[in-house]
């Protein structure tokens, strides 16, 4: 390629939608929309711009340090491409603590850019569905965050024994940090830190780690009920109350018909912020067997805001790994994967014929339709071509014999019926149909 001439490609771990692409896109954010408005959540943004220090706060070190877009803008101030939403919404509602109703639902579809090695679900620039419940400080709004998201993968079409629900408690960890392991704030974060990255490594490496952070008497405690070692440490009360707290809250679900969720001891989730319970959702293909989304509590992060602390708990779901996903399991409809948003075409034949052409489309449009006016007076054949090659199910031409009758007759492309009538009639007809 010469100096002069640019790339066609888009910059690497980004994408470009076509319209076929934007058919999914919007399909996605259609049962995301219809289904948290279906649970009382209301709609809201931000800018993708934020000062770096929002996120050297409370986000992930790796994130802040590793994963970040940011730059010194002509203010030289250190500004940062939100890697995330979470943060930003807290920073909204502190800003206006006092002017909101509670209990709190919003939900959010923000562009998020994390700079990480793009694979298959993973990309530097995406879109995440944020979904955030303020001022409930009970068990119910963490179940309402699980039960939501069951009930986005089943919108898709999942079904239950698709996937698995996940279940741990930052309360319960930090308890187990503290009284069991007995480590200070900083040897709590790293072992964490450490657990989180525990599928990642192998056993030896583990150990050898977590011993140089816990001491060598260290072993890890996976909560089995069966153990010599389960029974003393539930004698201790703030890891028994917490993890009596996560064993109502799975009941309470499995109570509500959800039956695929489980407690995960190792599931830590990267965000400092997370307080409570957290929760991942993983697919059980074996295809595409992954974490799809996950979230939890943060009750203190209002407090960085100088705020009092509100109670506050959420999740957050990527288009990538659900567009996978949808694909695994043949989930696209056809319907949107292969038609237009354009509902008819209409064709005019000759150049006498564009009149009337034109004010079908315009009468058909008032119906509500969406109208494709094809004035090229290419072969008629050509025409249809274009309409098939654009996803476009319904054609009309338009000829004398049309113009003089108003009569016209309305062809599915995709099945070859036909259909004959006025423009009411026809216009009854699409909308009947799509």
């Amino acid at each position: 390629m010469s100096k002069s001439q640019l790339s066609i490609e888009p910059y690497k771990g980004v994408r470009d939608f076509y319209p076929e692409d934007m058919r999914v896109q919007n399909h996605i954010f259609n049962v995301w929309r219809k289904t948290l408005q279906s649970f009382g959540y209301e709609e809201y943004d931000a800018s993708i711009l934020e000062p770096t220090e929002l996120y050297t706060s409370k986000t992930s070190e790796e994130i802040v340090n590793e994963q970040t877009y940011t730059f010194i803008d002509r203010g030289d101030r250190s500004v940062t491409l939100r890697p995330e939403l979470t943060p930003t919404v807290a920073r909204m509602v502190a800003g206006r603590k006092h002017e909101l109703a509670y209990p709190l639902r919003w939900f959010s579809i923000p562009n998020l850019f994390r700079y990480e090695r793009p694979q298959k679900g993973r990309l530097r620039e995406f879109y995440q569905l944020n979904v955030d419940l303020f001022g409930d400080a009970s068990s119910n709004a963490d179940i309402e965050m699980i039960q939501i998201s069951s009930k986005l993968l089943k919108n898709f079409g999942m079904k239950e024994e698709d996937f698995e629900i996940r279940i741990s408690s930052r309360r319960l960890i930090n308890a187990v940090m503290t009284e069991w392991y007995e480590l200070d704030e900083e040897g709590s974060k790293k072992l964490q830190k450490l657990i989180d990255k525990k599928s990642k490594m192998s056993a030896e490496d583990f150990a050898v780690k977590a011993k140089e952070i816990a001491g060598d008497a260290f072993e890890f405690f996976s909560f089995d009920p069966h153990s010599e070692v389960y029974e003393e440490a539930m004698a201790l009360l703030p890891i028994r109350d917490a993890k009596e707290e996560l064993d109502g809250i799975i009941d309470d679900l499995k109570a509500r018909g959800i039956s695929n969720i489980v407690f995960d001891a190792e599931l830590i989730r990267g965000f400092d912020y997370y307080t409570g319970t957290i929760f991942e959702v993983f697919d059980k293909h074996p295809e595409n067997n992954r974490s799809l989304f996950g979230g939890g509590r943060y009750d203190k992060l209002l407090a960085l805001f100088g705020s009092d602390e509100v109670a506050a708990t959420g999740f957050g779901m990527g288009d990538a790994p659900i567009l996978e996903t949808l694909k695994t399991y043949n989930l696209i409809p056809t319907s949107v994967a292969k038609r237009s948003t354009t509902d008819v075409s209409v064709l005019a034949i000759d150049e006498e014929s564009i009149p009337h052409a034109e004010k079908l489309a315009d009468t058909l449009r008032e119906s509500g339709i969406n109208v494709a006016l094809n004035t090229s007076l290419k072969k008629i054949g050509d025409q249809i071509k274009h309409a098939e090659k654009t996803g476009i199910q319904y054609i009309i031409a338009v000829g004398e014999n049309e113009a003089k009758s108003g009569e016209y007759t309305l062809k599915n492309i995709v099945t070859g019926e036909k259909f004959d009538g006025r423009t009411e009639e026809i216009a009854g007809r699409i909308n009947s149909q799509v």
